[in-house]
């Protein structure tokens, strides 16, 4: 919600998505509360990305309304869940994580204004792995929560690339990034032992590289980068990048060793021709195509 806040904050009407609308509204009085202050607007639409009946529902709520958009921001997820399946019978993360964004953002694609943008929330958890479009849902291979994600945030990545690239001839662009590490319910499936060792973990790598202890980003830090790619960077300057901090990030190896506090998105993910691949792949399993 700190990413509608702080764009009704600057004035602008902002159309939010929450699979329960019960439990959302005491979360959202502070986005209501900015929103109010700069005469902007806000509201909530139902939205469940475990299930292509609630996405599908949801598009076609806003496709019937017909307003239009500037920026369309995809930042809903889970993390590390247990191995299982949503409603369609997708794995978990690789279901929520991009296939349930891959029908909404495309469904209402025509919404999105000449010159606006798609930004796709996606981590550095991306270098857990790439994607796997011979099992994506772990039909054959032994499920790991981390890896699952890492291909979820990966799909992530590939599906801003190829937007972009499908969309670009009408100025629409679209970018991934990573917000950074924040305490929020994401990673409520993980035992607070487990979390602490992730962070004993990377603070023994950073201290082994000469660099500082980790720390957590408070929520209005994790907020800055899709802000700064939705409304601040050059459009040129992100389209089909993936960013981090509010900048660019650099491309690193496939290979190449690199601790949770090193900056760098993996090569894989920014592959057009994989991008192109998950896009049909994608396509297939919803059974649904987009132009």
């Amino acid at each position: 919600m700190e990413t509608a806040r702080a764009l009704a904050a600057h004035g602008a009407d902002v159309v939010g998505a929450a699979r329960d609308l019960k439990k959302a509204r005491q979360p959202i009085s502070e986005v209501s509360k900015a929103a109010a202050e700069t005469g902007a607007s806000f509201e909530l639409v139902e939205l469940d990305l475990a299930s292509l009946k609630s996405v599908r529902a949801a598009a076609d709520k806003l496709v019937a309304d017909g307003r239009l958009f500037d920026v369309i921001i995809a930042n809903a997820g889970v993390m590390a869940t247990p191995l299982g399946k949503t409603e369609d019978g997708f794995e978990t993360q690789f279901g929520t994580n991009h296939l349930g964004h891959f029908v909404f953002a495309n469904r209402i694609a025509k919404l999105i204004k000449d010159g606006g943008r798609l930004v796709n929330l996606s981590s550095s958890g991306h270098r857990f792995s790439n994607v796997d479009l011979n099992d994506p849902n772990f039909e054959t291979m032994l499920y790991e929560p981390f890896v699952a994600y890492g291909r979820s945030k990966t799909a992530n990545i590939l599906f801003a690339v190829e937007f972009d690239r499908r969309h670009g001839d009408r100025g629409v662009r679209a970018t991934a990034v990573h917000p950074g590490g924040i305490m929020t319910e994401l990673g409520r499936y993980m035992d607070p032992g487990s979390l602490e060792q992730m962070v004993k973990q990377i603070n023994e790598q950073a201290a082994a590289a000469g660099k500082g202890p980790f720390e957590f980003k408070t929520v209005p830090q994790g907020a800055a980068t899709s802000v700064w790619a939705a409304v601040v960077a050059a459009a040129a300057e992100v389209a089909g990048r993936y960013c981090k901090n509010c900048h660019v990030s650099e491309v690193v190896a496939d290979d190449a060793s690199l601790g949770m506090l090193d900056e760098g998105v993996r090569g894989y993910a920014l592959d057009s021709e994989s991008a192109e691949a998950l896009w049909k792949k994608s396509e297939e399993l919803v059974g649904e195509t987009f132009a």
